[in-house]
């Protein structure tokens, strides 16, 4: 039986179902750790400066969506983030391709200069298919995890800097702290209060999630942790460290330790049994960081990147 037509279009409201329904059965099929909670996959379709309608594409076959293409632009630094998602059941058949090159466009107008992919490193298909659409690989990233029963932490009281819980109306501060921090960085995009606010208020997060570390009134380190929905393949509760900062003019003092010690005791209290996190592999600094906790590898990503003309 012959391939059904494929359909390559931009997202309308009343795929909202197929584009659930796409991400729940790929993952059954080929699990990735992609969320498939119809609630949290609403905000993230949500979330500012976005719209689907112009930033989403999908791939129809007899009625029902099997594949898509998210654009994320951040063009605070100039890129263009892509997320593909293809329905394992029709993989093969040029869909990827077709997708790449409609988010392609997309993202040369919205006025972004470079397109960026992140693959897991084991996903030869994927690699392959990058290389060959012209995108090189730029950067690896780590995924740690840490099991938080076998590791002693402090408490956020036993931290030897005043440190507090982030409250509402207080996203300006954390805003300010954490574009401080990773100015410059690589692929970071600076956010606005904004931003943040929305992103406290998706399910799995608060702003309690998020601990300040302070020097007298000024926030100088923030941990911003976050509870996973439902529990892994083996039964585990699981967190995960969002973003570790510290003030440049503070570094080297001990202030990043403090912080994620004081988010993994957040995370402990609340009944987590693992943490993970995601680190560049060239942040020497952190990585040694996350290491001296014990925090291990579980697996790693590969960032590619293509200039758009």
């Amino acid at each position: 039986m012959s391939d059904p037509p494929y359909v390559i279009r931009s997202f309308r409201p009343d795929d909202f179902g197929g584009y659930v329904q796409l991400n729940v059965e790929a993952e059954e099929l080929a699990p990735t750790g992609r969320c498939t909670s119809s609630q949290v996959l609403a905000q993230w379709l949500g979330r500012p400066n976005y719209l689907p309608e112009r930033d989403l594409f999908v791939a129809e076959a007899a009625g029902k969506v099997v594949g898509y293409m998210d654009v994320r632009p951040e063009l605070g630094i100039g890129r263009a983030v892509l997320d593909c998602l293809v329905h394992p059941e029709h993989r093969r058949n040029g869909l990827a391709t077709e997708l790449f090159h409609r988010a392609s466009r997309r993202a040369r107008e919205s006025g972004a200069r470079v397109a960026h992919v992140n693959v897991a490193e084991d996903n030869v298909a994927a690699k392959a298919l990058l290389s060959k659409l012209g995108f090189g690989f730029v950067r690896r990233f780590l995924d740690l995890r840490l099991e938080l029963p076998e590791v002693h932490l402090l408490a956020a009281e036993q931290v030897a800097l005043p440190c507090r819980h982030l409250q509402r109306g207080e996203e300006d501060k954390l805003a300010q702290i954490q574009n401080r921090s990773f100015a410059g960085t690589w692929a970071y995009n600076p956010n606005s209060a904004e931003e943040i606010a929305y992103r406290l208020g998706m399910i799995g997060c608060s702003p309690e999630d998020v601990v300040l570390i302070f020097q007298g009134d000024r926030p100088i380190g923030y941990c911003w942790t976050a509870v996973s929905l439902g529990e892994d393949a083996a039964g585990t509760n699981k967190g995960r460290i969002l973003m570790l900062g510290v003030d440049p003019d503070y570094r080297g003092k001990g202030i990043g330790k403090r912080a994620l010690l004081a988010g993994l005791a957040h995370l402990k209290s609340k009944g987590i049994e693992a943490a993970e996190l995601t680190v560049d592999s060239e942040n020497a600094a952190a990585c040694a960081l996350y290491e001296s906790v014990g925090f291990k590898v579980s697996s790693t990503s590969a960032w590619y990147e293509k200039t758009l003309d």
